[in-house]
């Protein structure tokens, strides 16, 4: 298997928890709790700002000193309702509480203590399509350039219908170069209905020092680090993803691969 895809470790509890240091990289880090109802989480930020992505379940949540009450509305992501989230800056603690099963990611990147503790959704997330055909998939923008309210993170939901391609036409953000492109490590949380299902993704460069092609599963977590980063979800299964990405500044501008820039 490919250094760049990670399982997760058993069915309950953190059970995925990638760091800057374990991924070989400098900002992105995610970590995923999948808690039976009664179950507790809590973490401190430390040095990072956090955004708390309820994907399933519902969770009484506390942070940076408040009782933000129960967050979470969708029992199956693939009801694809807006998420309930929250960001929380560096130097908060969090507990979560699971009032049902629940399944909560954990986005991490370096804060700068710029912003303040916040609810994020349900409220003005709003699915979109991106791209025709083919290449339609639906978007739930978390926290994109577009909202201000973060140092580092940005966070986005992508639904891939079965049949069709996403993060697509191939691009890459791996040059600190704005605003031609920008520097953004990225994560992929993937999810497939039926559970049962796969879909693949490729990382590769244009020079071909690397090119995986990975299978993934439900529960999967793919790190981009660099190159263009497609994905595939097979006739039959639907693909979710969650995004995060972060790098020296929160900017999302890419360069297109050179074998579909006609496609842009």
């Amino acid at each position: 298997m490919s250094n760049l895809q990670h399982k997760p470790f058993g069915t309950r509890g953190k059970v995925h928890d990638i760091t800057p240091a374990s991924a070989g990289w400098r900002y992105v880090g995610f970590s995923l709790y999948r808690l039976k109802a009664g179950d507790r989480a809590h973490e401190a930020t430390g040095s990072n700002e956090v955004i708390l992505v309820m994907v399933e379940g519902r969770a009484a949540v506390s942070g940076a000193g408040k009782d933000w009450g129960v967050l979470g509305e969708r029992m199956d992501v693939f009801e694809k309702t807006p998420p309930h989230c929250l960001y929380l800056p560096n130097g908060s603690d969090w507990e979560a509480v699971a009032q049902t099963d629940c399944t909560i990611a954990v986005c991490q990147a370096p804060g700068k203590g710029g912003h303040e503790a916040r609810r994020i959704g349900p409220d003005n997330i709003t699915l979109t399509q991106r791209g025709e055909g083919s290449n339609s998939r639906f978007i739930n923008n978390i926290a994109m350039e577009a909202e201000p309210y973060c140092d580092s993170l940005l966070v986005t939901e992508v639904f891939t219908p079965a049949g069709n391609w996403s993060s697509y036409p191939s691009h890459r953000h791996d040059e600190d170069d704005f605003p031609r492109i920008t520097y953004l490590e990225e994560t992929y949380y993937h999810r497939l209905n039926p559970a049962q299902g796969w879909g693949v993704q490729r990382v590769y460069t244009d020079d071909g020092t690397l090119d995986e092609v990975m299978a993934v599963r439900d529960g999967d977590v793919v790190c981009v680090p660099r190159g263009h980063h497609p994905c595939g979800a097979p006739h039959g299964f639907e693909m979710y993803y969650l995004n995060v990405m972060a790098g020296p500044r929160r900017n999302w501008r890419f360069v297109p691969a050179p074998e579909v820039e006609h496609l842009f």
